[in-house]
C-alpha cells in the first residue's frame, strides 16, 4: 500500500466523519471520470457537450470534475448528448 493510502486508512479510523466524507467524495469521483471517459470514447469534446445541451464549456468542466449534485435530468441531457441512455440503478 502506498504512503498516501496508508495515510487513508490511518484517518478514516482516526475520524468516522473523514471515513464517510471521503467515500462519498470518492464516489463523485470515480462518477465524474465515468463521465469524461464516455465523451472522449465517443470522440466528442467537451465545447461539442455544451453546444448541444445549450450551456457552456465550463459548465461541462464542472460536471466532468465535480460530479456532486448533478440533476437527473442534467445527466440525461447529457447522455443523449453522447447518443446514449442514463439507467439509474439503486445498489446494497
Amino acid at each position: 500500500m502506498s504512503d498516501v493510502g496508508k495515510y487513508i486508512e490511518k484517518r478514516k479510523k482516526r475520524s468516522q466523519k473523514f471515513a464517510q466524507n471521503y467515500e462519498s467524495g470518492y464516489e463523485a469521483f470515480e462518477f465524474s471520470v465515468m463521465l469524461r471517459e464516455a465523451r472522449e470514447q465517443a470522440g466528442i469534446t467537451q465545447e461539442t457537450i455544451a453546444k448541444r445541451l445549450r450551456t457552456r464549456k465550463s459548465a461541462i468542466s464542472r460536471i466532468e470534475n465535480h460530479a456532486e449534485d448533478i440533476r437527473l435530468s442534467t445527466l440525461g441531457r447529457y447522455a443523449k448528448a453522447l447518443g446514449k441512455k442514463l439507467k439509474v440503478e439503486l445498489a446494497d
